[in-house]
């Protein structure tokens, strides 16, 4: 895997670490949900905005690790009791 000069996958992983803390402390003090908090952090260090977690396709098979532990962590989140009463707009829309 070529990872650029001067990114090391130590570094990512602390830069990305360090931006996940940060962004999810402040979503959670401003009353908002911790996954969306990651999901800034992401967007944020990532290549298209601030570019501090290096390029994209050199870590990509730990974006997908990331992503798989998003989702587990969305399901966590996820009330059965809520999901249940919206079945109708899930299964509505997701056919259309």
């Amino acid at each position: 895997m070529g990872h650029e000069a001067g990114h090391s996958f130590l570094e990512t992983g602390v830069v990305l670490l360090a931006a996940a803390l940060v962004f999810v402390l402040l979503f959670r003090r401003l009353g908002l949900g911790a996954t969306l908090g990651y999901l800034v952090a992401g967007a944020v260090v990532g290549p298209q905005v601030l570019g501090l977690a290096g390029d994209g396709e050199a870590i990509i098979g730990i974006a997908e690790l990331g992503i798989v532990m998003l989702l587990f962590v969305v399901g966590l989140e996820l009330d059965p009791k809520r999901l249940w009463r919206m079945k109708g707009a899930i299964f509505g829309l997701g056919l259309a």
